[in-house]
């Protein structure tokens, strides 16, 4: 006679000690629980909801600025310090942590047109109307000193944008011309130009550090080589570009900030086509900065708001506003990828938090597992339609709002007019253009 026996090892169930968690064994054979799926939806509902609720970015606003701000800076070394120049031609250094200005320097005569700061975070460049290019040391100057540049460079033309290399003593400015500079020289080692209007941006790719691009106002985005000291090629745009800013993941992505209420983000090998064509915006974008990360960009625009885009999405995931906040003028995404720093022509820098309902300080092992639980959640039911709803759904002031209703029925009509002329055309004459191609003009190499 065979006798069946259970037999369970005590390791398996035991505790070591009473402190320890009791061990429950749980079969997921997905038929012994039926109600599983009813029972996630309804806690990704609520997950939706509580994000909303909780949704607060608004931190600080740092405010003793006399003039509008025009220019903000990062310091590769420390996470606390920023720096911001204005439109009368003080520059201020803020300490983050204490949320107060730390040092104040009448660096220019008119506007702080560019500001950026060493790779070795102990000093750092501006340029403004005045002519000039000024070092300055990063920490102040030792009592009874006063408070005087290192190095000062007297240019021909007014320079409107700089930007330092990422590993060496080299630095580039923008004006009439880009001119690549060197720290202990007083006269550029090389000038590069491809065209005759005004550049107002010139930004150092962060990973192949001997690349540059620039924008001018003759809607021209041109890339150089810093080796050859000469210009690579160029893509001319329906509008004027304000700004680039190059991804710090990806060597070859760009994004620039145009006039046309849109960003595009360029892949310097195809420049023909861009890869993505971002537009939430209802006025002119003025900036763009990349998170760390690389995934996510902020724009700030003429329309009083700043936006967070996906690098993939064409859409916004967040938008941020507040009833003072004016023209934003410049942004910036902290090099820890938490905050989000925008100045704006009211004489504001204000800091957000770059997710809106994340927790601050130290989180618990538990508020953490709960956290991804719910982040997970929403993932995996983010396309039924009452959470899409609440997790989309943004309050917006009036003016955007009326002017997003808009802009939606006048792309409507240029959508049915479009359709009409293919429609009553003889075959294959008219083409459908694409929104990727609609607004590139050419590019010249």
């Amino acid at each position: 006679m065979k006798v069946k026996m259970l037999s369970r090892n005590p390791d398996h169930y035991v505790r070591e000690t009473k402190l320890d968690l009791q061990r429950v064994p749980r079969n997921y054979d997905p038929t012994l629980h039926p109600f599983e799926v009813p029972r996630e939806y309804i806690r990704a509902l609520n997950a939706a909801k509580l994000e909303r609720v909780f949704a607060k970015p608004f931190l600080a606003s740092l405010d003793g600025h006399r003039d509008g701000v025009n220019c903000l800076a990062k310091n590769p070394k420390s996470l606390a310090t920023v720096l911001s120049g204005a439109c009368d031609g003080e520059v201020k250094i803020w300490n983050l942590t204490k949320r107060k200005c730390i040092r104040t320097i009448q660096a220019h005569e008119g506007f702080v047109r560019g500001i950026c700061t060493r790779f070795c975070g102990t000093s750092f460049f501006t340029v403004g109307d005045d002519k000039t290019v000024k070092q300055w040391k990063m920490d102040g100057p030792s009592c009874g000193e006063e408070e005087e540049p290192l190095h000062t460079i007297l240019g021909k033309t007014v320079y409107t944008g700089i930007d330092h290399h990422w590993r060496e003593a080299v630095f580039a400015t923008c004006g009439q011309q880009v001119d690549i500079w060197d720290e202990q020289r007083t006269s550029p080692i090389c000038s590069m130009t491809w065209g005759f209007d005004s550049i107002s941006s010139v930004k150092f790719n962060p990973i192949e550090t001997f690349l540059l691009g620039s924008c001018a106002s003759d809607r021209n985005i041109v890339l150089y080589d810093m080796r050859q000291a000469t210009p690579l090629k160029k893509v001319i745009l329906d509008m004027r570009t304000n700004t680039i800013c190059w991804n710090p993941m990806e060597a070859f992505i760009f994004t620039a900030a145009n006039e046309d209420y849109n960003l595009y983000t360029f892949d310097m090998r195809a420049l023909d086509t861009p890869v993505m064509v971002h537009m939430d915006h209802v006025s002119a974008v003025l900036d763009v900065d990349y998170s760390p990360t690389g995934r996510e960009f902020v724009s700030a625009s003429f329309d009083k708001s700043i936006r967070i885009f996906p690098v993939d999405k064409s859409r916004s995931r967040e938008v941020y506003h507040t009833k003072r906040m004016q023209h934003v003028i410049c942004v910036k995404w902290t090099a820890d990828s938490k905050y989000i720093m925008c100045g704006s022509d009211e004489m504001n820098i204000r800091l957000w938090k770059a997710n809106a309902s994340e927790k601050l300080g130290v989180l618990t092992s538990r508020e953490r597992a709960a956290t991804d639980y719910n982040q997970k959640l929403k993932e995996k039911f983010q396309h039924h339609p009452y959470i899409k709803r609440i997790s989309r759904h943004r309050h917006l002031p009036k003016s955007i709002y009326s002017q997003i209703q808009e802009q939606r029925i006048m792309k409507e009509a240029r959508r049915r007019k479009e359709l009409n002329r293919i429609k009553h055309s003889k075959p294959g004459s008219v083409q459908m253009v694409s929104e990727k191609k609609k607004h590139v003009v050419a590019v010249v190499k």
